[in-house]
């Protein structure tokens, strides 16, 4: 698929829509006058949308012989009506409607927020649906989120912040995932680890001087990855032992166990004797097929015990994931998943939809068959989207009443500042009482985290700067 673009910035949002109704095809963004001027070559069976403002807006798709075409004039808005257009020709041409209509952002309901903070809550949902073409369901859906979300955002001070720890080395790789994370069982990353957590745990030690030296309060902990619990035991007791030495740990502390084939007894008392409170046991499926072709080295049966035992050691909170959609599985197949998990009665669980990875080879059109009904006692807490996710649709959190975990919020709408710690961890400074965001990027992957380690130091007295201080030497 080609996008052409002429002589407008709106590059961004036309190539996301066009992902939106293709999700499995590669896009290639071309820039220039060519695509308009007659001299483009586009083979039978490929598909080329040209977008191009000059004295009007103008869109046209082109496969083979075909043609379709809108022109409007330029007004207020040029990038909501050119979307708006695309949208219509993508619709006419897939018979397919996107339920977020021309919304393709990560963040709905932190729109939802924004919109209902400075216009009211009618005027929010009206713009949703009216400009942005978003169905009443996902309207809803946003609305009732943004209320959920709104008492967690309401705790955030000028200067809370919550800590993320990367730790990117799992088990084995699913065959969705694109993230970046390191199987264990290679002889590589058996030598990185050792290293790896010394270099983390000397990162914490300067972040935890830099929040103190800036009067930073912190409000939440989690380790994710990877599979945290892919470190050893004794290795989780020197990551919790370097956070407890340098931060003043009082609230929610989470960490992602979320391979049960990573999960031991061992391991679950380390994280309690350090007061870690929240726990992730993801089986993704609860069929032993489609959990083997996606890759996960465990079984349903393995699930089950994995959870009893964490149940055992009394974490506050337990989180399961499941991702609809994966390859094997059917809508029935994902609602006898989902009923199994919901039976155990988690304080959380999440609903993935299905990511599809530049590199899969299936043409997988979307779909909206995956749809779940959760019951009443889980509430909709967070959400958040991906790109090319299956029927572009949306991930959400639920949670029973009095369990919403603060650092999903607060990470996800954005509403306070995160410190990053490890590999592929990204550092998001929220200055206070205003939307302004800043991003200091770590290193992306662990050998080059360890390699260019005092680089990444450096890097940290942007932290500092942010805020207005000096560092202290």
């Amino acid at each position: 698929m080609i996008l052409h673009i002429v002589d407008h910035p709106y590059h961004y949002e036309m190539a996301n829509l066009c992902r939106a109704f293709y999700p499995a095809r590669a896009l290639r963004v071309v820039h220039g006058h060519q695509a308009v001027r007659g001299r483009l070559r586009v083979q039978d069976d490929a598909l080329a949308v040209i977008t191009r403002v000059d004295a009007c807006i103008t869109v046209q798709l082109r496969q083979g012989r075909r043609r379709l075409t809108l022109t409007r004039a330029l007004g207020r808005n040029d990038e909501l009506t050119m979307a708006q257009m695309l949208f219509t020709l993508l619709r006419r041409a897939t018979g397919y409607t996107p339920p977020w209509g021309l919304l393709t952002g990560v963040r709905p309901s932190k729109l939802m927020l924004r919109l209902r903070r400075d216009e009211g809550e009618a005027a929010a949902e009206r713009y949703f649906r009216d400009a942005l073409w978003v169905s009443g369901e996902k309207t809803r859906l946003a609305a009732t989120i943004a209320r959920a979300e709104e008492p967690t955002i309401a705790l955030t001070q000028p200067r809370s912040f919550s800590l993320y720890i990367s730790i990117p080395f799992c088990p084995s790789r699913c065959s969705y995932c694109s993230f970046v994370s390191h199987t264990i069982d290679r002889a590589s990353a058996q030598k990185l680890i050792p290293d790896y957590v010394q270099a983390v745990c000397k990162e914490i030690a300067l972040t935890g001087e830099i929040a103190q030296q800036l009067g930073l309060a912190l409000a939440s902990v989690y380790i994710g990855g990877g599979t945290p619990t892919s470190l050893t035991s004794q290795q989780l007791d020197t990551l919790c032992e370097a956070l407890h030495a340098n931060f003043a740990i009082t609230g929610e502390f989470t960490v992602e166990a979320g391979r049960v084939d990573t999960i031991t007894a061992e391991k679950l008392r380390v994280l309690r004797n350090h007061g870690v409170n929240r726990i992730s046991v993801n089986p993704q499926s609860m069929d032993d097929r489609v959990l083997q072709l996606a890759g996960r080295r465990h079984t349903a049966q393995d699930v089950l015990e994995a959870y009893d035992l964490v149940r055992a050691h009394d974490f506050a909170c337990v989180n399961m994931d499941l991702i609809a959609g994966l390859p094997g599985d059917k809508p029935e197949g994902f609602t006898q998943s989902l009923e199994q998990v919901i039976a155990l009665k988690p304080e959380n669980i999440t609903v993935h939809v299905l990511a599809i990875k530049r590199a899969a080879r299936l043409e997988q059109l979307p779909t909206s068959d995956f749809l779940y009904t959760m019951p009443a006692d889980y509430a909709p807490y967070y959400m958040y989207r991906q790109s090319r996710s299956l029927g572009n649709l949306e991930n959400i959190g639920w949670s029973l009443p009095g369990h919403f975990c603060r650092y999903n919020v607060d990470m996800m709408e954005e509403s306070h500042t995160i410190l990053a710690c490890g590999a592929g961890g990204v550092t998001k400074l929220k200055r206070p009482d205003s939307d302004e965001l800043e991003r200091v990027f770590g290193l992306k992957y662990p050998y080059e985290y360890l390699r260019r380690f005092d680089e990444l130091m450096a890097r940290k007295a942007r932290v500092a700067e942010f805020y207005g201080c000096q560092q202290k030497k």
